[in-house]
């Protein structure tokens, strides 16, 4: 089975769309600096695969480089695109994104992190376990964890919010994997991790190794 991270990625059209390369006041709310949603904020993410033999992570190749290029307007609303750019993947690892360049759309929503189909990326408000997916073999459910946790990374130190993601079967048993997002009020995503559905370690953890936010 292909990482949580991967499986559950669905792409997105986009309708009744206006690029906007205006790099002025943005639309500023709590929200909004929550995430840190502004044009020309970046993000620069090392990937670590878990290896076996010595049961630790060991940096990869991998570079995830993200950053808000422009604004959009998608059905009277304003969203942020985000541009990912990836090397250094070149022997295609399933569990780490691509190499080349992926673009997302996103605004800031009642506390949470949306996508233009209205699928939410993350929440700081809402604790109720939600859907994320369902299939024939399963659910996907994320849940917002009531307790923060203090995370050092090589950009620093965060004082971040998290939430977990995993499988349970159509009986209600749970996958051993868990699948964990950490954000940080007014940085962004600082750390995350993919996971096989079988396995109760992570394959790849992703961790904030430079930023730049206005």
């Amino acid at each position: 089975m292909r990482s949580l991270l991967l499986v559950f990625c669905v792409a997105a059209a986009v309708v009744s769309c206006s690029k906007s390369e205006d790099v002025g006041d943005q639309n500023s709310s709590p929200d909004n600096d929550f995430f840190a949603l502004k044009v020309g904020n970046s993000w620069v993410y090392k990937n670590y695969l878990y290896d076996s033999a010595s049961e630790s992570y060991l940096e990869s190749t991998v570079v995830d480089s993200v950053s808000i290029t422009a604004t959009e307007e998608i059905s009277g609303e304003t969203y942020f695109v985000f541009r990912r750019n990836t090397v250094g993947n070149e022997d295609g690892l399933t569990v780490c994104n691509p190499n080349g360049e992926h673009y997302e759309r996103l605004r800031a929503l009642d506390g949470q992190l949306v996508n233009e189909n209205g699928d939410v990326k993350f929440t700081y408000t809402d604790y109720s376990e939600r859907v994320v997916q369902s299939e024939d073999w399963g659910t996907v459910y994320e849940t917002l964890q009531d307790y923060d946790s203090t995370l050092t990374v090589e950009a620093g130190e965060f004082e971040c919010m998290f939430s977990e993601r995993y499988v349970k079967t159509t009986q209600g048993d749970q996958f051993p994997a868990t699948d964990r997002f950490f954000y940080a009020s007014g940085t962004g995503l600082i750390y995350d991790t993919s996971s096989y559905a079988s396995s109760d370690k992570p394959a790849v953890i992703r961790r904030l190794y430079s930023y730049s936010v206005q």
